[in-house]
């Protein structure tokens, strides 16, 4: 009697196991045009990633640019010093040796503390994507200036939708979720796509880039593959901290 028991109680145990869903199913339906079923116990799990360890810190497969320290990752003439590297006017803006498509990009950077200036002659610089698709740096703390080159603008296309700026001096954040542009030759198959948070705050919400970004006139695409990020000097000392970039890849 007890041995029976003993057998039932482990088919119960096996049986239990065989219908657990937990992992997933092999019998539910699968959306048109998608490859795996809901809940597809086949399906592929995402790898890990271990976030950074503070807010702002690089997590564990991204690639740090720039870490307080040197600028062995960069063509530039700037200077580092104290934990930041700071624009130093007509010199140049700085590229990356590396060349880039699809990334999440992370920059902390500050306009100068002392209030120079006006409008765009005032913490101006920017993060030039492919050295040609502008993220516009800017002192916009209670300083106006044309909404579509303000800070966190996509320069001459689209303002942000909110101001979300920091006081001159003070430490502020870009968040960058950047799609490259596709190109079939000299055919332009599918235009850039950037999302932007500023400070913590959603200021470009995938916004389709219309070409490049030049100042007071319409940007046009012409086809090219990955290129470097570029930060752009525009003479005024902008410092710029803890840069890290990700590569995007493509969902399986």
């Amino acid at each position: 009697m007890y041995f029976r028991i003993i057998l039932a109680t482990a088919a119960c145990a096996f049986l239990c196991a065989a219908q657990d869903h937990t992992l997933g199913y092999d019998n539910t339906p699968v959306y048109p045009g998608m490859k795996w079923r809901v809940h597809d116990v086949s399906r592929p799990r995402p790898e890990m990633v271990t976030p950074g360890a503070t807010p702002g810190a690089a997590p564990s497969d991204a690639e740090v640019l720039f870490d307080g320290k040197d600028l062995s990752k960069w063509i530039s003439k700037w200077k580092v010093e104290n934990g930041y590297v700071e624009c130093i006017p007509r010199q140049g803006g700085m590229r990356t040796k590396e060349s880039f498509g699809d990334i999440q990009l992370h920059v902390e950077w500050a306009s100068p503390a002392v209030i120079e200036g006006k409008s765009q002659d005032r913490g101006n610089s920017g993060i030039m994507i492919m050295g040609k698709y502008e993220v516009q740096v800017l002192d916009s703390w209670e300083n106006p200036t044309y909404a579509d080159g303000q800070a966190a603008s996509i320069y001459g296309q689209y303002p942000p939708l909110v101001n979300a700026s920091r006081k001159p001096g003070e430490w502020q954040t870009y968040d960058i979720f950047f799609e490259a542009p596709k190109f079939d030759g000299e055919k332009l198959l599918r235009p850039a796509y950037v999302t932007v948070i500023h400070n913590g705050i959603l200021v470009q919400n995938h916004e389709e880039i219309k070409g490049t970004t030049p100042h007071a006139t319409l940007g046009v695409y012409k086809a090219h593959g990955d290129l470097p990020l570029e930060l752009q000097n525009h003479n005024t000392k902008v410092r710029y901290r803890n840069i890290w970039v990700r590569r995007l890849k493509p969902r399986v």
